[in-house]
């Protein structure tokens, strides 16, 4: 399973999203220093979940974090968020 969908599925598991965008980006980090070159090590998420309602931002970004833990440990060197509430957005 590429790190792309094991992403989706840990944070569709866990958080149970009404909305989940996940973006890889390495493409647009290939030759930079810090870049491991795998072309999956770059990530940007847009999640919507009723697990961030009455949650701040750092608490909002904590659960990811957690949740995807091993991967941010690993193979995952860059990881944006944006983590909001259903009440957060107007879709």
């Amino acid at each position: 399973m590429s790190i792309e969908a094991t992403i989706r599925d840990k944070l569709e598991r866990a958080l149970r999203p009404t909305r989940l965008d996940v973006v890889n980006e390495s493409h647009l980090h290939t030759g930079h220093r810090s870049s491991p070159g795998t072309g999956e090590s770059h990530f940007r998420v847009r999640i919507v979940s009723d697990a961030f309602t009455g949650k701040s931002r750092l608490q909002r970004h904590r659960l990811v974090n957690e949740t995807l833990a091993a991967e941010l440990k690993g193979k995952v060197h860059a990881l944006a968020l944006e983590t909001h509430a259903p009440s957060d957005v107007s879709d």
